[in-house]
């Protein structure tokens, strides 16, 4: 790939990460935006998702919103376990990611239980505990969230700090043709021409409709954005860390927020802390090698003033996927359990 190839391709990536055109054709827009022909846009595309740089192009929803209720959660499992757990863990629909990081809680994941969940989080972490024979766990809710969004900088400008903007959401009263949206734009779009065609077609409505509807959603909060996701490794952000700070919890949301401006950090959250856990704000810091993650961290905490901070690095991911919503495995996965 030549040189000013690679700069477009660069530049689409950062592009369909950071807002991908809600129109009939997104990559005429995109294309018309870089000067080029909209079959050469498709053509990168195309190539990237074949190579499986991009991981997912689909709607980004707000699992709160959605009235679903999440957690990350951190395992203490023995070593000559770990399969086992594993398996266990990622059987549960609301499992979205789940790594093996370097720490005693060695086996890190979110869980989402369905809105009629009849366990629960927590009696569902109980049940996951004993069937993975997990010596000890910590339940990590989100208090506050300052920023999530994964934009990695594929194109090497220097981004070093980004404005976070706070979005006041309206309120929505939820219909049919809401849910019915919601479950289609979940899922990974073709690189086609026309990507939302198929859907438009089947819920029998036309473009203005779906583009008002995905809207109302957007100002409602309830999808966050629509956009593509990188897988990090293949696109080149090798040393990707869960840095974990203590910090004094009456100045949780300014030193949250300082920590949310860099551009590095694609997730900022504040905790609990518990009598074994001390950290309380959680970044997610991505480079492209170990010593790039280590200066930005280093960066970072010469502003945040912390007690302590730990990088946590993932040395293997178990799972990485969407959660399908509206899903029947929920009601499935409980039924087993519940004998």
């Amino acid at each position: 790939m030549n040189g000013n190839i690679s700069s477009m391709k660069d530049e689409i990536l950062s592009r369909i990460q950071k807002k991908f055109p809600l129109v009939a054709r997104p990559f005429k827009e995109i294309a018309d935006e870089l000067n080029m022909r909209e079959g050469e846009v498709l053509s990168i595309l195309q190539e990237q998702k074949k190579a499986n740089i991009i991981r997912q192009t689909s709607a980004i929803f707000d699992t709160k919103r959605l009235g679903y209720i999440s957690s990350l959660v951190a395992f203490k499992v023995a070593a000559d376990k770990i399969s086992d757990a594993v398996k266990i863990i990622n059987s549960h629909p609301g499992i979205s990611h789940n790594y093996e990081r370097n720490h005693d809680f060695n086996i890190w994941f979110t869980l989402a239980v369905a809105p009629n969940s009849k366990f629960g989080l927590e009696k569902t972490l109980e049940i996951l505990a004993k069937a993975t024979g997990a010596d000890d766990y910590i339940m990590l809710p989100t208090l506050k969230l300052f920023k999530i969004s994964v934009k990695l900088n594929t194109t090497g400008k220097d981004e070093k700090k980004e404005e976070v903007k706070r979005v006041q959401h309206t309120e929505i009263e939820m219909t049919p043709l809401h849910h019915a949206i919601i479950r289609s734009v979940q899922y990974d779009i073709d690189i086609v021409e026309e990507p939302f065609k198929k859907i438009i077609d089947e819920l029998g409505i036309d473009y203005d409709k779906f583009f008002l509807t995905l809207q109302e959603l957007q100002e409602a909060g309830v999808m966050r954005r629509f956009a593509s996701i990188l897988n990090h490794r293949k696109a080149g952000f090798s040393a990707n860390a869960m840095v974990v700070w203590d910090i004094d919890e009456t100045r949780g949301e300014e030193i949250g927020e300082k920590a949310a401006a860099f551009s590095a950090v694609s997730h900022c959250y504040l905790r609990p802390k518990y009598p074994n856990w001390q950290y309380n704000l959680f970044t997610m810091v991505h480079g492209k090698s170990t010593d790039e993650t280590s200066a930005i961290i280093a960066d970072m905490a010469k502003e945040i003033e912390a007690k302590s901070y730990m990088p946590l690095y993932s040395s293997r991911e178990f799972k990485k996927v969407r959660i399908d919503y509206f899903s029947p495995e929920f009601d499935i996965w409980e039924d087993k359990y519940s004998n």
